[in-house]
Protein backbone atom coordinates (compact mmCIF):
# COMPACT_ATOMS: atom_id res chain seq x y z
CA UNK A 1 0.00 0.00 0.00
CA UNK A 2 2.74 2.44 0.96
CA UNK A 3 4.72 1.44 -2.15
CA UNK A 4 1.94 2.66 -4.48
CA UNK A 5 1.47 5.99 -2.71
CA UNK A 6 5.12 7.03 -2.69
CA UNK A 7 5.33 8.29 -6.33
CA UNK A 8 2.36 10.61 -5.77
CA UNK A 9 3.93 12.05 -2.61
CA UNK A 10 7.17 12.75 -4.48
CA UNK A 11 5.33 14.46 -7.34
CA UNK A 12 3.39 16.70 -4.96
CA UNK A 13 6.57 17.64 -3.13
CA UNK A 14 8.27 18.59 -6.43
CA UNK A 15 5.32 20.79 -7.44
CA UNK A 16 5.44 22.60 -4.12
CA UNK A 17 9.17 23.19 -4.46
CA UNK A 18 8.83 24.40 -8.05
CA UNK A 19 6.11 26.87 -7.09
CA UNK A 20 8.06 28.23 -4.13
CA UNK A 21 11.16 28.63 -6.34
CA UNK A 22 9.18 30.60 -8.95
CA UNK A 23 9.57 28.03 -11.71
CA UNK A 24 5.88 27.95 -12.65
CA UNK A 25 5.20 31.69 -12.48
CA UNK A 26 7.41 33.68 -14.88
CA UNK A 27 8.00 37.36 -13.97
CA UNK A 28 5.51 39.80 -15.44
CA UNK A 29 6.76 41.64 -18.52
CA UNK A 30 5.39 45.15 -18.26
CA UNK A 31 5.21 47.71 -21.03
CA UNK A 32 3.58 51.09 -21.48
CA UNK A 33 3.11 53.01 -24.71
CA UNK A 34 3.46 56.79 -24.79
CA UNK A 35 2.17 58.69 -27.83
CA UNK A 36 4.80 61.15 -28.97
CA UNK A 37 5.04 63.85 -31.60
CA UNK A 38 5.68 63.06 -35.29
CA UNK A 39 3.59 59.88 -34.95
CA UNK A 40 6.30 57.92 -33.11
CA UNK A 41 5.14 55.53 -30.41
CA UNK A 42 7.53 55.49 -27.48
CA UNK A 43 7.20 52.25 -25.55
CA UNK A 44 8.80 51.51 -22.18
CA UNK A 45 9.32 47.76 -21.90
CA UNK A 46 10.63 45.66 -19.04
CA UNK A 47 13.14 43.69 -21.10
CA UNK A 48 16.86 43.11 -21.44
CA UNK A 49 18.87 44.16 -24.52
CA UNK A 50 19.78 40.52 -25.18
CA UNK A 51 16.14 39.42 -25.42
CA UNK A 52 14.47 42.03 -27.66
CA UNK A 53 13.36 40.87 -31.10
CA UNK A 54 14.06 44.10 -32.99
CA UNK A 55 15.79 45.27 -36.19
CA UNK A 56 18.19 47.42 -34.15
CA UNK A 57 19.22 47.09 -30.50
CA UNK A 58 21.30 49.92 -29.02
CA UNK A 59 23.43 49.87 -25.86
CA UNK A 60 25.82 52.42 -24.36
CA UNK A 61 29.24 52.17 -22.71
CA UNK A 62 31.45 54.57 -20.82
CA UNK A 63 35.02 55.11 -21.96
CA UNK A 64 37.12 52.06 -21.20
CA UNK A 65 39.19 52.20 -18.00
CA UNK A 66 42.64 50.69 -18.04
CA UNK A 67 42.14 49.32 -14.54
CA UNK A 68 38.96 47.52 -15.61
CA UNK A 69 35.34 48.33 -16.45
CA UNK A 70 32.40 47.80 -14.13
CA UNK A 71 29.76 45.54 -15.67
CA UNK A 72 26.68 44.24 -13.89
CA UNK A 73 23.37 42.58 -14.70
CA UNK A 74 22.26 43.11 -18.29
CA UNK A 75 25.72 44.26 -19.43
CA UNK A 76 27.22 40.97 -18.27
CA UNK A 77 24.45 38.86 -19.79
CA UNK A 78 24.61 40.69 -23.12
CA UNK A 79 28.36 40.17 -23.49
CA UNK A 80 28.00 36.54 -22.45
CA UNK A 81 25.49 35.96 -25.26
CA UNK A 82 27.79 37.84 -27.65
CA UNK A 83 30.58 35.39 -26.70
CA UNK A 84 32.74 37.98 -24.94
CA UNK A 85 32.99 40.14 -28.06
CA UNK A 86 32.18 43.48 -26.39
CA UNK A 87 34.68 43.12 -23.56
CA UNK A 88 37.35 42.05 -26.05
CA UNK A 89 36.71 45.05 -28.31
CA UNK A 90 36.98 47.41 -25.36
CA UNK A 91 40.09 45.87 -23.86
CA UNK A 92 41.89 46.02 -27.21
CA UNK A 93 40.87 49.65 -27.80
CA UNK A 94 38.83 48.80 -30.90
CA UNK A 95 35.76 50.28 -29.24
CA UNK A 96 36.98 52.57 -26.48
CA UNK A 97 33.61 54.16 -25.71
CA UNK A 98 34.56 57.75 -26.51
CA UNK A 99 31.59 60.11 -26.55
CA UNK A 100 29.31 59.36 -29.53
CA UNK A 101 31.68 56.70 -30.89
CA UNK A 102 29.62 54.02 -32.63
CA UNK A 103 30.16 50.46 -33.74
CA UNK A 104 27.52 48.44 -35.60
CA UNK A 105 27.59 44.67 -35.11
CA UNK A 106 25.72 41.78 -36.69
CA UNK A 107 24.92 39.26 -33.93
CA UNK A 108 25.65 35.66 -34.94
CA UNK A 109 22.89 33.09 -35.01
CA UNK A 110 22.04 31.79 -31.56
CA UNK A 111 23.34 34.84 -29.69
CA UNK A 112 20.76 37.63 -29.20
CA UNK A 113 17.42 38.19 -30.93
CA UNK A 114 18.18 41.60 -32.45
CA UNK A 115 19.18 41.72 -36.11
CA UNK A 116 21.78 44.43 -35.49
CA UNK A 117 23.52 45.65 -32.32
CA UNK A 118 24.78 49.23 -32.12
CA UNK A 119 27.33 50.19 -29.46
CA UNK A 120 27.43 53.90 -28.57
CA UNK A 121 30.11 55.54 -26.44
CA UNK A 122 29.21 57.82 -23.53
CA UNK A 123 32.72 59.18 -22.99
CA UNK A 124 34.38 59.73 -19.62
CA UNK A 125 32.07 58.58 -16.84
CA UNK A 126 32.77 61.74 -14.82
CA UNK A 127 31.46 63.91 -17.67
CA UNK A 128 28.10 62.15 -18.01
CA UNK A 129 25.25 64.64 -18.45
CA UNK A 130 21.70 64.83 -19.78
CA UNK A 131 23.05 66.86 -22.70
CA UNK A 132 25.26 63.88 -23.58
CA UNK A 133 22.27 61.55 -23.47
CA UNK A 134 20.28 63.86 -25.73
CA UNK A 135 23.12 63.80 -28.26
CA UNK A 136 23.19 60.02 -28.02
CA UNK A 137 19.50 59.92 -28.92
CA UNK A 138 20.10 62.05 -32.01
CA UNK A 139 23.03 59.91 -33.16
CA UNK A 140 21.02 56.71 -32.76
CA UNK A 141 18.09 58.14 -34.73
CA UNK A 142 20.38 59.11 -37.59
CA UNK A 143 21.97 55.67 -37.61
CA UNK A 144 18.47 54.18 -37.69
CA UNK A 145 17.62 56.41 -40.64
CA UNK A 146 20.76 55.28 -42.46
CA UNK A 147 19.82 51.64 -41.89
CA UNK A 148 16.15 52.27 -42.68
CA UNK A 149 14.76 50.49 -39.60
CA UNK A 150 11.26 51.19 -38.32
CA UNK A 151 11.78 49.97 -34.74
CA UNK A 152 14.67 50.67 -32.40
CA UNK A 153 15.23 49.27 -28.90
CA UNK A 154 17.50 51.18 -26.54
CA UNK A 155 19.17 50.31 -23.23
CA UNK A 156 21.54 52.92 -21.70
CA UNK A 157 23.18 50.32 -19.39
CA UNK A 158 24.28 53.15 -17.09
CA UNK A 159 23.16 51.45 -13.88
CA UNK A 160 24.64 48.20 -15.23
CA UNK A 161 28.02 49.93 -15.25
CA UNK A 162 27.71 51.00 -11.63
CA UNK A 163 26.79 54.64 -12.26
CA UNK A 164 23.88 56.36 -10.48
CA UNK A 165 24.79 59.99 -11.15
CA UNK A 166 21.58 60.75 -13.08
CA UNK A 167 17.99 59.65 -12.52
CA UNK A 168 16.82 56.88 -14.83
CA UNK A 169 13.71 58.83 -15.80
CA UNK A 170 15.69 61.89 -16.84
CA UNK A 171 18.22 59.78 -18.75
CA UNK A 172 15.44 58.08 -20.70
CA UNK A 173 13.67 61.39 -21.28
CA UNK A 174 16.80 63.13 -22.55
CA UNK A 175 17.49 60.30 -24.98
CA UNK A 176 13.92 60.36 -26.29
CA UNK A 177 14.11 64.14 -26.69
CA UNK A 178 17.22 63.73 -28.85
CA UNK A 179 15.45 61.07 -30.91
CA UNK A 180 12.30 63.11 -31.50
CA UNK A 181 14.09 66.34 -32.36
CA UNK A 182 16.40 64.54 -34.80
CA UNK A 183 13.46 62.69 -36.33
CA UNK A 184 11.57 65.94 -36.82
CA UNK A 185 14.60 67.30 -38.68
CA UNK A 186 14.77 64.10 -40.73
CA UNK A 187 11.12 64.41 -41.74
CA UNK A 188 11.60 68.03 -42.80
CA UNK A 189 14.61 67.06 -44.89
CA UNK A 190 12.58 64.29 -46.53
CA UNK A 191 9.84 66.77 -47.36
CA UNK A 192 12.37 69.02 -49.10
CA UNK A 193 13.96 66.11 -50.96
CA UNK A 194 17.26 66.10 -49.04
CA UNK A 195 16.83 62.74 -47.26
CA UNK A 196 15.65 59.28 -48.27
CA UNK A 197 12.31 57.94 -47.08
CA UNK A 198 12.47 56.70 -43.50
CA UNK A 199 9.73 56.15 -40.93
CA UNK A 200 10.39 55.43 -37.28
CA UNK A 201 7.26 53.74 -36.00
CA UNK A 202 8.37 52.65 -32.55
CA UNK A 203 11.09 53.55 -30.06
CA UNK A 204 11.43 50.96 -27.27
CA UNK A 205 13.09 52.17 -24.08
CA UNK A 206 14.18 49.14 -22.08
CA UNK A 207 14.04 49.33 -18.29
CA UNK A 208 14.54 46.90 -15.44
CA UNK A 209 11.79 46.24 -12.87
CA UNK A 210 13.29 48.65 -10.32
CA UNK A 211 13.36 51.59 -12.74
CA UNK A 212 10.28 50.94 -14.90
CA UNK A 213 7.89 53.46 -13.27
CA UNK A 214 10.55 56.18 -13.06
CA UNK A 215 11.39 55.67 -16.73
CA UNK A 216 7.75 56.01 -17.77
CA UNK A 217 7.28 59.18 -15.71
CA UNK A 218 10.49 60.73 -17.00
CA UNK A 219 9.68 60.08 -20.65
CA UNK A 220 6.17 61.51 -20.31
CA UNK A 221 7.61 64.72 -18.86
CA UNK A 222 10.31 65.08 -21.50
CA UNK A 223 7.98 64.19 -24.39
CA UNK A 224 5.68 67.05 -23.40
CA UNK A 225 8.60 69.49 -23.34
CA UNK A 226 9.88 68.18 -26.67
CA UNK A 227 6.52 68.59 -28.37
CA UNK A 228 6.52 72.23 -27.28
CA UNK A 229 10.04 72.67 -28.68
CA UNK A 230 9.09 71.12 -32.03
CA UNK A 231 5.98 73.29 -32.30
CA UNK A 232 8.20 76.34 -31.76
CA UNK A 233 10.58 75.48 -34.59
CA UNK A 234 10.65 77.68 -37.65
CA UNK A 235 8.33 76.40 -40.40
CA UNK A 236 10.57 77.89 -43.10
CA UNK A 237 12.35 75.40 -45.40
CA UNK A 238 16.05 74.74 -44.82
CA UNK A 239 16.97 75.44 -48.42
CA UNK A 240 16.92 79.20 -48.94
CA UNK A 241 17.42 79.16 -52.73
CA UNK A 242 15.45 77.27 -55.37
Amino acid sequence: MNFHRRPMLIALSFTALATSAGVESAPEVREEAIAATTRVTVKVRMQGPYDADTPLQVVCYFKHKENGDTTLGAAVELDKKMRGLIASLRQRGDFAGNELETLLLTPPSGSIKAQRLLLVGLGDERSLSLATMERVGAVVLREGARLGVSRIAFAPLIRDQGNSKLGTGDVAGAVVRGVLLAYDTERRLQKEGFAKDFTLEEWIQEAGPTYFDDTVAGIKKWVEQTQTAITGRSPEPYATAR
